[in-house]
């Protein structure tokens, strides 16, 4: 599954992971999209897979670049950078217009969304009574999470690494957001707000010569619990590609007719026009996060006023990202022939 690649490819590749790492950071969106519609999502499903003990004993045994390559390392070296500077740029970004401008924000990744899935079905040729049923069923668990209550936060240490399992499915699962997941079992702000806080807190200090977090217990606790975490989503990233390779070998057709049926369901989660349920304390007020932000519970979704000019430049917007997703696919297209 390894492509050579022009100065102009790595370029792309390096923005498509600046839009894989803000997708992955927003509740609803997911990341794992950006790779099945930018057309590097069975190269970047059979990277993963390459992390396995051949991989292993060539990292232990010296021999660096034999792994480096073995893992397609050039590939997953420019996805990741352009992600690791997402997190610091574009999702910063993102952050503000989804305070300042929430709803048109939405309307532009549900466009995005419906673009893609009209894309990819387009593409689809092997549409037959039984991958319309499978469509169906994805399409049903799609539609089936999107309205899910979430639960309470729970920060026991095996719930946890279940937690850090499950949300990398927002990496290697189309349509299925790993943010939102974590929203639904309760652990979105303990796991990428509070944890990750902490872990800015703590290499801050260390910097500037500042070791008193040893004497915080309540640090301590938190950074074991992102440690955790991050040892599930490892795991979660290895096992889950594995296990994706295979399906995506032998059933190819039924996979690629599920995650569509999939990607559609998961339009709910970003339908544009929604009211933010805030989570409260024994008095009705709204609890704040480290960060001094409300907490998420859930989202009330309503039909819109057609008489609102904000609806219609929601529309509007939807249409952009209808748009712009089509531009990319016809290019890449193109630059395919």
């Amino acid at each position: 599954m390894e492509q050579q690649r022009t100065l102009q490819d790595n370029i792309f590749l390096f923005l498509k992971g600046l839009a894989m790492g803000a997708a992955n950071k927003v509740p609803g969106v997911s990341g794992g999209i950006v790779a099945f519609v930018g057309g590097f999502y069975e190269e970047f499903i059979y990277a993963l897979k390459k992390v396995n003990k051949k991989a292993f004993f060539l990292l232990v045994s010296g021999r660096f670049k034999s792994f480096y390559y073995y893992i397609n390392g050039p590939f997953l070296w420019v996805l990741l950078m352009g992600m690791i500077v997402s997190y610091f740029s574009v999702s910063k970004a993102l952050d503000y217009f989804l305070l300042t401008q929430e709803t048109y924000v939405w309307s532009l990744f549900f466009g995005m969304i419906l673009g893609s899935v009209y894309y990819i079905s387009k593409q689809f040729k092997q549409w037959n009574s039984s991958t319309i049923l499978w469509g169906f069923i994805g399409l049903g668990i799609g539609v089936s999470i999107s309205f899910l209550s979430p639960a309470k936060e729970n920060d026991h240490l095996l719930f946890v690494f279940f937690c850090g399992m499950i949300s990398v499915s927002g990496m290697t699962l189309p349509g299925l957001s790993g943010s939102f997941i974590l929203m639904l079992l309760g652990n979105y702000v303990l796991l990428l707000v509070d944890s990750v806080n902490a872990l800015y807190d703590t290499f801050f200090e260390i910097i500037q010569g500042d070791f008193s977090f040893w004497n915080n217990p309540k640090r301590l606790k938190t950074l074991k619990i992102l440690a955790v975490f991050t040892l599930g989503s490892t795991a979660g990233l290895v096992t889950l590609s594995h296990l994706i390779s295979v399906v995506l070998k032998r059933f190819n057709a039924i996979t690629t007719a599920i995650i569509i049926g999939f990607i559609s369901g998961s339009l709910g989660v970003v339908w544009p026009w929604k009211e933010t349920i805030y989570k409260l304390n024994e008095l009705g007020k709204p609890l704040l996060d480290s960060n001094q932000h409300k907490i998420i519970l859930n989202y009330q979704r309503y039909i819109p006023s057609i008489q609102e000019a904000a609806t219609w430049w929601a529309i509007f917007w939807m249409g952009i990202g209808f748009i712009i997703l089509m531009a990319l696919e016809s290019y890449a297209h193109k630059k395919k022939q």
